[in-house]
């Protein structure tokens, strides 16, 4: 089997640091609580592949989080260079496939990412399109510093920009199924659960 890794982004979870156009809605402590909510998914996902898999803070490790894993900080200007960094470190101490995810997704699940390292065993690369035009996932079998590099992030046409990329490299891709995550409070209402949950602390 291809030595494969799971790379994890998460923002150190700081009141008034996270979801921060989700907290001029609902507050900057109830921002706070959504993002533990969305981290515990996350971590259940993680539990449930059976895939190596290190955690990337925003910016510093925190010991009592994520205890079982390797954790690093993130490095570099913009979140393009973070990423390429952290999967170019994947490649240099000799995984074969890396698949790179966000920490912010309800809906985010195991099937999912078994299938991107799936789809790795006959594509170069693939992506897992947000519906506000980004991605929640990127994965490769080699490092593809084009993708990381003069993007336009956290904006609406970085998918697209993105797989522009991919067909001007001539890169065998596999796009997964849309997703979405919560930054806004429209998004929170897609999920009554995450949303209930804030409403009964008010």
């Amino acid at each position: 089997m291809r030595k494969r890794l799971l790379i994890v982004f998460v923002k150190n979870a700081q009141l008034g640091k996270v979801k921060t156009r989700l907290a001029k809605t609902i507050g900057a402590q109830n921002a706070l609580d959504i993002y533990h909510q969305l981290i515990d998914i996350t971590k259940q996902v993680v539990n449930e592949v059976n895939i190596e898999t290190k955690i990337y803070f925003s910016s510093a490790i925190e010991n009592e989080e994520w205890s079982s894993y390797e954790k690093y900080v993130q490095e570099g200007k913009d979140l393009g260079i973070r990423m390429q960094n952290a999967i170019h470190q994947g490649f240099e101490e000799g995984y074969e496939s890396i698949a790179l995810i966000g920490s912010d997704l309800p809906s985010l699940s195991s099937h999912l990412v078994n299938q991107a390292f799936n789809q790795l065993k006959q594509h170069d690369v693939v992506i897992g399109p947000a519906e506000d035009g980004g991605y929640y996932l990127i994965g490769m079998n080699k490092l593809q510093v084009s993708i990381f590099n003069n993007k336009s992030w956290s904006q609406k046409q970085l998918y697209q920009e993105t797989i522009d990329d991919f067909k001007s490299e001539n890169l065998k891709w596999h796009a997964l199924e849309t997703l979405n995550d919560i930054d806004t409070f429209e998004d929170l209402k897609e999920y009554p659960h995450l949303l209930n949950s804030i409403e009964k602390t008010c």
